[in-house]
C-alpha cells in the first residue's frame, strides 16, 4: 500500500513508545494522523509534536479500546475529520503486575480487555470504513510473547490470542477478495514504558495488584532488557516497509524468531514443553530461579 498524501493512518496507544514512532513515521511520509491514547498528557503532548515536526492534520482522541463505544467514537471521529481512514494500527497494550495464579483477577481482567478487546473492537469499528474505502491495511500490535510463552501468563495469553486473530482476519480478507492488507508485529524488547503501564490503571477495577516476589525479580532483568532493546523508531521502520509490501509478518528481533521455532518442532515432536534456558536479553533461566527461590524461601525449596 502506498503512503503519503491523502492516506489517513490511526494508531491507538499512540501516546509514547511504539505507538507514538509509527505515528511519526507515518506523518513523515505525509499521512494525516489519527492518534488514540488513554493518558490524556501524553496525547496532548504527541499530537502538537507530531503536527510541529512534520506539518499534517493531527486529530488526537482520547481512547478506552477496552471500551467498545469509545472505539466505535473513535472511528466515529475519524471519518467526521477526513472522510475516510486507510491505515488502522492497533497497538495500545499493558502488562500488569500481581501473581496470576492466586492473586486478584484483575489483573487478567485489565490485561485481556486492553491487549485483546482492543484489538478485536479496533478491526470490528474500522474494517467497515477501510472496505469502504476501497483498499486500506491493519497492523496489530503482538509479541514475540504471542509465540514464545514465558514472559507472563495474561500478557502471554493476550498476545498469543492477538496472533491468532490477526491471522483469522487476514485469511478472511483473502478469501472474501478485499483488498485490505494484514500485518502481525511482534516486537520482542523495545525501549518503551510498558512496564509502567499501571499508570493507567483503571478505577473501576479497584486497587493496583501487588507484585509478587518471583514477579519482582524478573521483572528487574526485564526492565533492563527493555532499557537495553530496540529504539521504537526502529519497530516503526519495519511496519512501514511491511505496509507498503503488503507482508503479513513483522519480526524487528529476529533473534527470538528462532526460539519460536524451536518450540514449534518440539510441538510437532509430541514433546513436553520446556522453558527457554536463555532468553535474549535476559540472564540465564536458572539464575533467575534460583533468585526466586531465594527472595521467596531464603534459599530452600
Amino acid at each position: 500500500m502506498d503512503l503519503g498524501t491523502g492516506t489517513v493512518a490511526v494508531v491507538t496507544g499512540g501516546g509514547s513508545g511504539i505507538g507514538l514512532a509509527m505515528a511519526n513515521a507515518f506523518a513523515a511520509q505525509g499521512c494525516s494522523i489519527v492518534i488514540a491514547d488513554v493518558q490524556d498528557d501524553a496525547l496532548d503532548a504527541a499530537s502538537r509534536s507530531i503536527a510541529d515536526a512534520h506539518g499534517v492534520d493531527v486529530l488526537a482522541v482520547r481512547t478506552d479500546v477496552s471500551k467498545v463505544e469509545q472505539v466505535d467514537a473513535l472511528a466515529a471521529a475519524t471519518i467526521e475529520r477526513f472522510g475516510t481512514v486507510n491505515l488502522v494500527c492497533n497497538n495500545a497494550g499493558v502488562a500488569g503486575g500481581g501473581d496470576p495464579w492466586f492473586g486478584g483477577i484483575e489483573s487478567w481482567q485489565w490485561v485481556m480487555n486492553v491487549n485483546f478487546w482492543g484489538v478485536v473492537h479496533g478491526v470490528r469499528s474500522f474494517l467497515p470504513h477501510l472496505a469502504a474505502a476501497g483498499q486500506g491495511h491493519i497492523v496489530n500490535t503482538a509479541s514475540m510473547a504471542g509465540l514464545i510463552p514465558g514472559f507472563s501468563p495474561a500478557y502471554d495469553a493476550s498476545k498469543h490470542a492477538v496472533v491468532a486473530i490477526t491471522e483469522g482476519l487476514y485469511g478472511t480478507l483473502r478469501t472474501a477478495g478485499l483488498p485490505i492488507g494484514v500485518s502481525c508485529l511482534c516486537p520482542g524488547w523495545i525501549r518503551t514504558s510498558i512496564l509502567d503501564a499501571e499508570r493507567n490503571w483503571p478505577d473501576e477495577l479497584g486497587e493496583r495488584p501487588a507484585v509478587d516476589p518471583a514477579g519482582e525479580v524478573a521483572r528487574k532483568y526485564v526492565g533492563r532488557a527493555i532499557d537495553e532493546g530496540m529504539q521504537p523508531a526502529a519497530v516503526a521502520d519495519h511496519v512501514i516497509d511491511a505496509v507498503r509490501a503488503g507482508r503479513y509478518w513483522v519480526f524487528p528481533n529476529p533473534e527470538f524468531v528462532e526460539i519460536a521455532m524451536d518450540r514449534f518442532h518440539t510441538i510437532g515432536d509430541r514433546v513436553d514443553p520446556q522453558p527457554v534456558e536463555q532468553m535474549p536479553g535476559m540472564p540465564p533461566r536458572s539464575q533467575i530461579v534460583a533468585e526466586v527461590m531465594e527472595a521467596l524461601f531464603g534459599g530452600t525449596a
